[in-house]
């Protein structure tokens, strides 16, 4: 495998060339090469390091130090609680932590030699750097989100970062010319490995936004941002505010590539946004284990401008990666094959996406009962349930767990019925989960936040909208309201805390 950093280790650093930038605080790739070099031989022979993962070139600068020395880094997020904090550090046992100097550290860390991490390097000559360790070798430990016990440790080797974000490359003719924006939190995979790893392993540039705001997206496409990486709430918010604002419109129409993953982009927000820029969101799939599987390529045309390469669909995440092997699995074992069910939307054969490649995970740290439960054979189970498209084509109706609803004999995913109620002019957010029923087995209900809370739309005008879109037996049976969705800090529905309350 080829260096994880070709930029730096092949000397790209001297020419100036701009690497980082944090709102006014920016590092080139000479700043950072000297920085992360100097710090990479002071945890060198360390078996694992903390690095706590705030917004800011300290985190960008430790993990690349930690990759650079072959330690393993260990992202935490700064709004972990307490308990769930000090269980990742008992289970991971750090050497040490790398933080800001102006950071805060609870008293987890209490226990943990600290290294605040330097923004430059020591004066004179720069030592060489590392030994490029193994394609194998353990990269980053991160954890995932612990919501059926406590999180996991997913060790992704260096292979998997490399794979991966050479996939993305591909299909998105991402290069060394792309200024990638975004205000991602830098603890989980879409925002650092994505969001920081992506663009230096290209040689390109990142801005990070620190807080997200549509003014300071529309500011940094504006002054030679070309790609946009953002959530689904991110995106809604920028439909929101698209159509008052023309200095943001005239910026994402201008950006080369805006692409949203995470979690499933709302078709209502999709169409909001086309009909205001003319321009299409990308969506990406993947997970902690797996980083990224599925994504639409898309071809440069004019300068600032992008053409997706195949049939944008909104509510598909496109066809797998190169180097992705996927199929879909039925509860009996069963290999669907691409196509089953078509033409009946009704009858769509639904199965879980299992997937193999370069690009997974090695194991989940201290738990191989964890790790073998997770595949079938050679292939990772995801949890996550799709329908196949003829084409190749994946389109994700929800978790196994979560949004998979059985109900008077059929398989309903949660994701279609969201995209049907947001189409419906009262309702601002919405969610589907099940509920057991004595005689369906299991109901649709729906959970949704009305546009005016004063004149919320009546359980049976939601149910009818439902129907009538999809089919009868989609439709919710209860549908209750509230003033916010539950969510977690990439904007995910937690949709456990609506069932639980």
């Amino acid at each position: 495998m080829s260096a994880l950093f070709p930029a730096l280790a092949a000397g790209h650093e001297a020419s100036g060339r701009p690497a980082l930038r944090f709102g006014d605080r920016a590092l080139t790739y000479g700043e950072l090469v000297s920085a992360a070099g100097a710090l990479a031989e002071r945890i060198a022979g360390a078996e694992r390091v903390a690095v706590w993962a705030a917004p800011t070139p300290e985190t960008a600068v430790g993990v690349v130090a930690a990759l650079l020395a072959g330690v393993p880094a260990v992202p935490l997020n700064p709004l972990t609680g307490e308990r769930e904090l000090a269980h990742i550090v008992g289970d991971s046992s750090p050497d040490l932590v790398l933080a800001g100097p102006g950071d805060q550290l609870p008293s987890a860390l209490d226990t943990l030699r600290r290294i605040d991490v330097p923004l430059s390097g020591r004066s004179g000559p720069r030592a060489p750097l590392p030994p490029e360790p193994g394609p194998d070798s353990p990269a980053l430990i991160v954890y995932t989100s612990g919501t059926t016990g406590p999180p996991k440790g997913a060790v992704l080797p260096r292979r998997a970062i490399a794979a991966t974000l050479d996939a993305l490359a591909d299909v998105w003719a991402w290069t060394g010319d792309d200024v990638l924006v975004h205000a991602l939190p830098l603890f989980h995979v879409h925002g650092l490995i994505l969001g920081i790893l992506g663009p230096l392993r290209r040689g390109g540039a990142v801005r990070h936004l620190g807080r997200f705001s549509a003014q300071g997206v529309a500011r940094e496409l504006a002054s030679g941002g070309t790609m946009l990486f953002g959530v689904p709430t991110m995106y809604h918010r920028l439909a929101e505010a698209v159509e008052g604002d023309p200095e943001l419109r005239k910026a994402l129409t201008g950006a080369r590539l805006l692409v949203s993953g995470s979690a499933a982009l709302p078709v209502h927000d999709h169409e909001r946004l086309f009909a205001a820029t003319g321009r299409r969101i990308v969506e990406r799939y993947g997970m902690t284990e797996t980083l990224m599987l599925c994504s639409l390529g898309v071809v440069p045309q004019a300068p600032g401008s992008v053409r997706v390469d195949g049939e944008p669909r909104p509510g598909s995440v496109g066809p797998p990666l190169p180097g992705v092997e996927l199929r879909l699995v039925d509860e009996d074992g069963t290999v669907i094959e691409a196509g089953a069910g078509a033409g009946d939307r009704d009858e769509e054969a639904v199965g879980e996406i299992q997937v193999r490649g370069p690009n997974l995970f090695t194991e989940y740290l201290n738990r191989p009962d964890a790790t073998t439960a997770a595949f079938d054979g050679s292939w990772f189970r995801t949890g996550d349930m799709a329908v196949r498209d003829p084409d190749g084509y994946v389109r994700i109706v929800g978790r196994k767990a979560t949004d998979l609803i059985k109900s008077g004999g059929y398989k309903i995913g949660a994701g279609e019925i969201e995209n049907a109620l947001l189409e419906h002019p009262g309702v601002r957010e919405a969610a589907v989960t099940g509920e057991p029923d004595d005689d369906l087995g299991e109901r649709v209900v729906a959970w949704v936040v009305p546009a005016d809370p004063a004149r919320p739309p009546s359980a049976g005008e939601l149910a009818d909208h439902v129907a009538h879109q999809l089919a009868p037996h989609k439709r919710p049976r209860t549908v209750r309201y509230l003033d916010a969705l539950p969510r977690n800090d990439m904007g995910k529905i937690m949709k456990r805390a609506l069932s639980d309350g």
